[in-house]
């Protein structure tokens, strides 16, 4: 090789290095240094408004501070509407408890129990509104009770430094490389419209173990919610996003359908193969090879909105002709004496319906193309909640803390008291939204001791011998770049978000600088001692890693089949499947480390998905019978599958074996008992089909029952078979 491409090649490789380099770490620096850009500015700023404490405005900065210009947006919208609710409480609480500081304490405990409550319950940037309105109303209040008569002053002041921090950050992220959600969304909805179709077409054709089934699946699940924060967060970045969210989060939704209904269509599959039906494969089999060319355009993946549109039309024509192909087929089955009539419907109309599920998705990823379109109008939203007594137990958790550090300060008249107080309501509330909040603040009690110390150095060492702002910025800038650095690692975050916020507390300047080293000192012990007795109450008082909160969330999983047999049928689909695989992030969050405890709560995700959809379209298609009298409620055949749907709920709510056998057994006479009515009526061909469909979803079910990977295997009895191989289906 020649010296001259040699070269080339070595420069190409560092080219590529580079790049690389640049979308990750290089991002990361990106970030760091417009972080401390900001922060100063802001500092600047405050020094020349001659605000009481530019440090406030430089804190704010690093609390806001997002790699995104979207993320600093919606959590500086969120920032500021939690800062006012809690300016109006707290002077609400002044007004009323300032000559009783018990009283006053206590109020003030009660309201950060509640926010802290509302900051586990809704997670996202939603969360840091409560947080937010549960600090501002302790960092107002505690400092301003003290001095009553200054409290209105003061508190304006407050929210002014805290505002300004905002729209610092705010401009720093908008307008120096920035770096938008946007831009994520679109890659992800590219990204994952392949890849999905490359999972259908590998499960297909079986080349995919179980293994790499699940774990593709357990990808989804988080792709599914980062795109949703990230959706959420893109709105507030440009009108384009606005414009478009509606379709975003219908394509969210759509694409758990499709998934859904994928993956029972395979497990389906998966358990006729194991039964040996092998009339009812080899029927179906040419229909499935069918639809993976329909995803593709010209055998490439869908790279863009145009291509989505081609494959949207190929689906659509497809789908048109289906149910009539579909049906010549059943038709020159009939006469096979090992053809199983009822797995054809149920195979063949899973089919129909992923096909279905499918289409709208492309259609939806087609519409994007489109700055407006009627796709647009979807109501129904993603929206991630935490159990209920789970954020109930964070909030009496954090009432507790500030119950028990406010008698401290009491009865010890502490001067740096109210710093505890007030600091213990911040990591209470920002710790809360954390799958392992006692880890969070014994991080951020490890990066405020190093704050301290970096801090001490710095104040009563480097700033008596500046002279100027532009000084005073390069004495702190090493200290702000240290911090926005280890935030950013992930092993360290805790660390780095404890450094930067109390290093600004602590060693961020003032107008009017006060040397006073003890002051210094009784204010990083009480923020040390605030986030250790956080830390110690975090893992003593019901701690969120252990058992019981991953059994709560179990608990709720499966209550999910329970709200689709009862809720209302207009949003059920959309709240079924975000609730579910929310609930799913959930528990690997806390299950991190344990690939056994994930792998169980898959399990119960595919059963509780499966069943679930089933509950679903079995209401749907009932809702849609004629006002016949053999339609009616009292029918032997609706009471049969009312108690179907019953006895699987009461299944899911608490699996026990005695339940299994009932839910079988009640699934195993409402096939028969619509089999019967079908024999019976000779009904239209509208109606014929429906009820076809309904034997079909309750076959579903009962092969769900019956499927040795469920998680109900250990109550299954063995399978008696067919001659073909097919467990036996009551006629």
């Amino acid at each position: 090789m020649s010296t001259t491409s040699f070269d080339r090649s070595q420069r190409a490789s560092l080219i590529d290095a580079f790049a690389d380099w640049a979308r990750t770490d290089g991002l990361a620096w990106v970030y760091i240094f417009k972080a401390v850009l900001a922060a100063l500015l802001s500092l600047w700023i405050a020094m020349r408004l001659d605000m009481q404490q530019p440090r406030t405005a430089m804190t704010t900065v690093f609390v806001v501070m997002q790699p995104q210009s979207g993320m600093v947006l919606a959590k500086s919208f969120y920032r500021f509407c939690g800062t006012m609710v809690g300016l109006v409480v707290m002077m609400i609480f002044i007004s009323l408890f300032a000559q009783q500081p018990v009283l006053f304490l206590s109020a003030t405990a009660l309201w950060v129990g509640i926010c802290t409550a509302g900051a586990a319950r809704n997670r996202n940037f939603r969360s840091y509104g409560f947080v937010l309105a549960g600090y501002t109303a302790a960092l107002i209040g505690i400092p301003a009770a003290q001095h009553p008569d200054g409290a209105y002053l003061s508190a304006l002041t407050r929210v002014g430094e805290v505002t300004l921090g905002i729209v610092c950050s705010g401009a720093v992220s908008a307008l120096i490389f920035p770096q938008h959600a946007g831009e994520q969304v679109r890659t992800t909805v590219r990204r994952r419209f392949t890849e999905f179709v490359d999972y259908v077409c590998r499960a297909l054709s079986g080349s995919m173990e179980r293994v790499q089934i699940e774990r593709t699946n357990l990808a989804f699940v988080s792709d599914i919610v980062g795109f949703e924060a990230a959706r959420s967060v893109a709105v507030f970045e440009n009108p384009e996003s606005r414009m478009r969210g509606g379709r975003l989060a219908r394509l969210n939704s759509e694409f758990m359908s499709a998934s859904t209904r994928f993956h029972a269509l395979h497990q389906l599959m998966n358990r006729l193969r194991e039964s040996a039906s092998d009339t009812t494969i080899a029927a179906l089999e040419p229909f499935f090879r069918e639809v993976p060319p329909l995803l593709l355009v010209s055998g490439e993946p869908v790279r863009n909105a145009a291509d989505a549109a081609h494959a949207a039309a190929q689906l659509r024509d497809y789908k048109t002709t289906l149910p009539k192909r579909v049906r010549a087929a059943r038709t020159m089955l009939e006469a096979n004496p090992g053809f199983v009539q009822l797995e054809f419907d149920t195979a063949s109309e899973l089919l129909y319906r992923f096909v279905d599920d499918m289409l709208a998705y492309a259609e939806t990823y087609a519409s994007l193309s489109a700055p407006s379109h009627e796709r647009e109008r979807w109501v129904a939203r993603y929206v991630p909640k935490t159990n209920m007594f789970a954020a109930a137990i964070s909030g009496l958790r954090g009432a507790v803390v500030m119950f028990i550090l406010s008698a401290f300060w009491i009865e010890t008249a502490w001067p740096s008291g109210g710093t505890m107080v007030l600091n213990a309501a911040a990591v209470c509330a920002l710790a809360s939204s954390s799958p392992r909040p006692a880890l969070m603040s014994a991080q951020m009690a490890i990066g405020t001791m190093l704050a301290s110390a970096v801090g001490m150095i710095v104040v009563f060492g480097v700033f008596p011998h500046m002279d100027g702002f532009a000084l005073m910025c390069a004495a702190l800038a090493p200290a702000l770049l240290l911090g926005a650095y280890l935030s950013t690692r992930r092993a360290l975050a805790g660390v780095g978000i404890g450094f930067c916020i109390f290093f600004c507390f602590l060693a961020g300047p003032d107008n009017l600088v006060h040397y006073d080293p003890t002051s210094f000192m009784n204010d990083a012990l009480a923020l040390v001692l605030s986030m250790i007795v956080a830390a110690i109450a975090f893992a003593v008082l019901l701690p969120t890693d252990a058992p019981w909160l991953r059994r709560l969330l179990l608990a709720d999983l499966r209550r999910e089949v329970i709200n689709a047999r009862r809720g209302r049928l207009a949003s059920l689909t959309t709240h079924f499947e975000s609730r579910t695989r929310d609930l799913l992030a959930q528990i690997n969050a806390l299950a991190a480390g344990r690939p056994d405890l994930q792998r169980d709560a898959l399990q119960w995700l595919f059963a509780v998905l499966e069943f679930g959809n089933a509950v679903i379209d079995l209401r749907g298609e009932i809702a849609g019978v004629p006002r016949e009298p053999h339609y009616g409620a009292s029918m032997p055949w609706r009471r049969s599958v009312d108690a179907t749907l019953d006895a699987v709920a009461r299944l899911f709510d608490r699996p026990k074996a005695k339940r299994f056998d009932a839910a079988l057994a009640a699934t195993e006479r409402a096939i028969a008992d619509t089999r019967d009515l079908l024999a019976l009526l000779d009904p239209p061909r509208e109606e014929r089909h429906r009820l076809q469909r309904i034997a079909s979803h309750l076959h579903f079910i009962r092969t769900a029952l019956l499927d040795h990977a469920s998680p109900f295997a250990q109550f299954a009895p063995a399978q008696k078979h067919t001659p073909e191989g097919a467990p036996d289906v009551p006629a």
